[in-house]
């Protein structure tokens, strides 16, 4: 017997949770181009506005813990379709906004819970159960959606606040996510495993396949507890964490830095964009290479050198072409984190305990991405200048590939799968 017949349904899961990654991380990750407009109208510092952000990341990596134990067990729609409701409310509440009680609980808050529920927690681990050879490439085409999100509602939104209004802005990413979130997960994220519904991992049927995941399969529960002793999940998380801790620092502060520099607003907001796009490229690429490498820890490593070669080149960005030449190498490398994450897990783990492995370690991973943001603003407002920021994130970044390269393989069933 050969591979089944028509599409296998893991790639119409792989394509759900490309849109609802999409519009989830789009809306978050546009958030620099509010830091002025809030600033201005509310003569809030940057560091009281980074406060929100931050809020948001911790309460979001805090309740993927939970959206993670429920994502091997419940089928990913309804989880999905629950945190688009929600975060759609809170879109709109945040328009409404007046004091940094008001944005703290709503973006931070309301925000942060349930955009946990259409996070790559969910997604990727949907994901990564339907596939085990091409795992890299199925939860890297995943992940394009971040990127993909980014590419078109920075822009938008940069355009829709300079024309209209920040409050606009907020409105615009509310609907957005309502319609695509809520529609979406209904329709293709429907089924949880292909084992559920006869089927092998790939789509395969032929008998080899057995043998290649059976090993896999015998890991099917994991206690927090070994989870927390097991020296691997501790190097990812801190491995992460910092490399996060970068990624949201820059994505917050870019935008500004480069309005400092005396690049237009709607500019420096596309900066965000070029970053998509470079993004959606590395994001397929690290994923497809994983699948290619002994280990792919390896593939993890080449990400974050090319994300400090990034940071380099922004300590440069005093005009609009050196600000993109970042964007785009920054952006490359930066698409290496999305898909690396669940696929190491999943490599050092095995694909049955992904949601919890991955939701825990999203958590630790969190707590760097939620300081990210107000360590850069406390330092702007210490010494009026981003520059200090971006040395600290590349001194972070090499700290972070020498901890991958002593990251120890195999998963607990002694199989790669």
């Amino acid at each position: 017997m050969g591979k089944r017949r028509g599409i296998y349904w893991g790639w119409y899961v792989v394509v759900g949770a490309f849109l609802v990654l999409s519009v989830n991380y789009g809306a978050r990750y546009c958030f620099g181009v509010f830091v002025n407009p809030l600033a201005d109208q509310f003569k809030w510092s940057r560091s009281v506005i980074s406060l929100g952000a931050s809020l948001n990341m911790f309460v979001y990596s805090l309740c993927s813990i939970f959206t993670g134990r429920i994502a091997d067990r419940v089928a990913p729609r309804w989880i999905i379709t629950v945190g688009a409701l929600i975060s759609s409310l809170g879109f709109v509440l945040t328009s409404f906004i007046r004091t940094p009680l008001e944005f703290y609980v709503v973006y931070g808050l309301l925000i942060g819970i349930s955009s946990s529920g259409m996070g790559v927690v969910v997604a990727n681990t949907s994901v990564g159960k339907w596939f085990v050879r091409k795992r890299g490439l199925a939860i890297g085409f995943a992940t394009m959606g971040i990127s993909f999100g980014t590419i078109v509602l920075a822009p938008t939104a940069g355009y829709i606040v300079k024309n209209m209004s920040w409050q606009a802005g907020f409105l615009f990413m509310g609907v957005v996510i309502f319609l695509i979130g809520v529609t979406l997960s209904q329709l293709l994220m429907r089924r949880s495993s292909p084992e559920s519904y006869g089927l092998l991992p790939d789509g395969e049927v032929a008998r080899d396949s057995v043998l290649d995941v059976g090993a896999e399969t015998q890991v099917t529960k994991m206690s927090y507890r070994d989870m927390l002793r097991d020296g691997r999940f501790w190097v990812i998380g801190v491995s992460f964490g910092l490399a996060l801790m970068t990624v949201m620092s820059a994505f917050v502060h870019q935008v500004a830095y480069a309005q400092d520099n005396g690049i237009e607003r709607v500019a420096a907001a596309s900066s965000l964009g070029a970053v998509g796009v470079a993004g959606l490229l590395g994001q397929f690429f690290f994923g497809w290479l994983s699948d290619r490498l002994k280990d792919v820890r390896y593939s993890a490593v080449l990400g974050m050198v090319v994300m400090a070669v990034g940071m380099l080149i922004l300590l440069q960005a005093k005009t609009v072409n050196v600000l993109y030449i970042y964007a785009l190498v920054y952006g490359f490398g930066y698409g290496s984190v999305a898909p690396m994450l669940p696929i190491l897990a999943a490599d050092r783990f095995g694909r049955h305990v992904l949601g919890s492995v991955y939701g825990m370690l999203t958590f630790f991973n969190g707590i760097g991405g939620s300081i990210g943001p107000i360590i850069g603003g406390l330092i702007y407002d210490r010494f009026g200048s981003y520059v200090y920021v971006w040395q600290a994130n590349i001194a972070v970044l090499i700290v972070v590939i020498l901890l991958l390269l002593k990251l120890k393989p195999g998963c607990p069933s002694g199989s790669r799968t």
